[in-house]
């Protein structure tokens, strides 16, 4: 039988870990595949040479999205035959009640509704009047979560989107003279050097971080903007001013497709078209301002003077619940307004059904080609990268002060309980204790900080990534440099405390070396904190699934369970533990060189026969911090992988089966 080595083993999968590691963030990002060039390729070019808009017109008909059981029969239809039109110089507004179908029509025209096994989605969809999404033409997508990197001001926001995104602006004087010309479009110049803030700092207002959103989105110039409700958690200025801005852009030659509400009034008469659906179905689809107002009242519908016709409209086409007869006449009225404008309206003609989508794996092609195509080059990205990461890192005054009083507060309490331990029998116990709770409490403290924060700037990532602005591999180096000096802060400034209280080893060496494992454990617990940020989708999932594991992990540790006792289906726990690394490199670190007393023939005489009986002899400090590394670098692996891999899948659009 063939002894197996661990070690050795170990060493390998480092190596094999570090060059694999190295391989994936020095690579050239993802390659885009073979594709034809699209016929109208020199606009593509002109848009991004001249920063122009290529005006772009999209049309729908036979939009049909429904929710199937598990046995592939519908359920319930989200949108029933709907068609439309969007043209470039004017704002579309997708206006119903809740529940009507408003963001999934948007996500659709967009491209952008999330795929399902339980959602079929057919019709037709054409992009100035061809079948293939190919044209290189851009979009930009605004949604209702407004997200950032909170300590970053609007304008060195929009300096680091504009250098990833448009490396062809070589000087600093042009970017920084097109950067302000987005802030003074946007209205944001007053507020440039504000902090973008969160939850935990105040800072910009909501209107100023949508109409940021905004600016990200029109860094490339894109021919179509689309806004998921843009009002949502505004108020009635900050509402009117992002409207405004958005009538703006229309008047400029960008297409613009928003969904709404029931916004106020001043808000509804920045609409040049509306769509109006009710559970799914088109009531109304044309121009806006007065135009609904007289269609319906052909009908018998009157709207009061001085009512606002949003209102007007929003009621109209609403299902009463009040009671049962209200739900049975308002849902009368809706059928008999869905079936007029059904049989009035006029059809709306596509070229052919949209498989563009299925043709490629790059589901939003035609807003990312063009972006990729001019991305920045590796080193630039690294570096605008590490900057932002840098800014973020060290700005973060409340997250550092909160983690600089738990660092000093624990360390505090533990020395407090240990304090100045002797050479007693018994101190033995309280060493092993001791190194034992200190290895958990820095490794807690950087994963649940890492998966409390990441999840959320991950979603940023991800956007960002498809866009195409950068790869993953510049990215996570950076984030990597840019979190050394301040990751390492706080063990430093626990073990400073912790070390003479205790009155662990006397010597500096053996302090320094204590530190030293206590600061790489933090960054391998940082490390496995990213991945699981990447692997789950909310902050709430990250912070029940990065504790637990941990928990594994310190069970596996080496004071609970001797090394040896381990079953043998769990022996390969205690190699991937970070806990049990570092409580192994901090008790050889400690123990070796000790003299204990001792008055019976049975007592511990020196360190290293505690060592012994913990299973930790025969190894050194290098062996634990090899290990360690090892750690970090898997799971930096597993995250780029995560990361790089994700990407979103999108609902396909499939032909419309329309009876001849």
């Amino acid at each position: 039988m063939v002894d197996f080595d661990g070690r050795v083993l170990g060493r390998i999968l480092a190596a094999a870990a570090a060059a694999f590691f190295f391989r994936l963030i020095t690579g050239p990002g993802p390659a885009l595949l073979p594709e034809e060039e699209p016929e109208d390729a020199g606009d593509e070019e002109a848009q991004s040479d001249s920063g122009k808009v290529v005006p772009v017109t999209i049309r729908w008909s036979g939009i049909t999205c429904c929710l199937l059981d598990k046995r592939g029969k519908t359920t319930r239809f989200l949108l029933t035959n709907v068609s439309g039109e969007a043209k470039p110089g004017r704002l579309l507004a997708i206006m119903g009640p809740s529940g009507s179908g408003k963001t999934t029509l948007l996500n659709v025209l967009a491209g952008q509704l999330a795929a399902s096994p339980r959602l079929h989605l057919s019709g037709h969809l054409d992009i100035n009047g061809k079948s293939r999404l190919s044209g290189g033409y851009k979009i930009a997508y605004v949604r209702q979560e407004d997200l950032f990197f909170s300590q970053l001001t609007p304008r060195e926001t929009l300096s680091i989107a504009a250098d990833l995104q448009l490396p062809e602006i070589a000087s600093v004087e042009k970017r920084d003279k097109y950067v302000n010309e987005l802030l003074f479009r946007l209205g944001l110049i007053n507020c440039a050097d504000s902090i973008v803030g969160d939850a935990k700092v105040r800072g910009i207002s909501g209107g100023e971080k949508k109409r940021l959103s905004l600016a990200c989105e029109l860094i490339a110039s894109p021919s179509v903007i689309f806004a998921d409700e843009p009002t949502t958690g505004l108020d009635a200025f900050q509402a009117e001013k992002v409207m405004e801005t958005l009538q703006q852009l229309a008047q400029e030659g960008h297409t613009v497709i928003c969904s709404i509400h029931q916004p106020r009034s001043s808000v509804y008469n920045n609409f040049d078209d509306i769509v109006l659906l009710s559970e799914g179905s088109v009531v109304y689809n044309g121009p806006a301002k007065d135009e609904p107002l007289k269609y319906f009242a052909k009908f018998g519908y009157e709207c009061q003077d001085h009512m606002n016709p949003a209102e007007f409209l929003a009621d109209l086409i609403s299902v009463d619940y009040s009671s049962a007869e209200s739900v049975h006449s308002s849902q009368t009225r809706i059928d008999k307004l869905v079936a007029e404008f059904s049989e009035n309206a006029l059809v709306i003609e596509c070229v052919s059904p949209v498989d563009a989508w299925k043709n490629s794996k790059i589901q939003t092609k035609f807003a990312r080609k063009s972006l990729t195509k001019h991305q920045a080059g590796w080193w630039k990205q690294f570096r605008l990268l590490l900057k932002r990461a840098w800014m973020q890192a060290f700005r973060d005054g409340p997250t550092n002060k909160v983690r600089t009083r738990m660092s000093v507060a624990s360390a505090i309490i533990f020395g407090s309980v240990f304090w100045r331990m002797g050479r007693s029998q018994t101190s033995i116990q309280d060493r092993m204790g001791l190194l034992q709770v200190a290895a958990i409490n820095t490794a807690m403290a950087a994963l649940t900080k890492t998966v409390s924060v990441f999840p959320k700037e991950r979603t940023i990532i991800d956007r960002e990534h498809e866009k195409g602005s950068y790869a993953m591999g510049p990215y996570l180096l950076s984030k990597l440099l840019a979190e050394i000096p301040i990751g390492a802060a706080f063990p430093l400034m626990f073990g400073t405390i912790l070390y003479p209280m205790a009155r662990l080893h006397p010597s500096l060496s053996r302090f320094a070396k204590f530190c030293g494992i206590i600061t790489m454990e933090s960054f391998a617990a940082s490390a496995m904190g990213l991945t699981v940020g990447a692997m789950v989708p909310t902050t709430e999932a990250a912070m029940a699934v990065g504790p637990s594991l941990m928990t594994v992990f310190i069970v596996f540790g080496g004071y609970y369970v001797n090394a040896e006792n381990t079953p043998v289906i769990f022996k390969w726990i205690p190699h991937i533990s970070l806990i049990r690394w570092a409580f192994q490199g901090l008790c050889i670190n400690e123990f070796s060189g000790l003299q204990f007393e001792h008055l019976n023939s049975y007592d511990i005489e020196t360190g290293e026969q505690a060592l012994e009986r913990f299973s930790f002899g025969g190894s050194g400090i290098g062996d634990t911090i090899t290990a360690q590394g090892r750690i970090l670098m898997f799971w930096y692996c597993i995250t780029y992988l995560l990361l790089k891999n994700n990407k979103p899948k999108y609902q396909q659009l499939e032909p419309h089966l329309q009876s001849s």
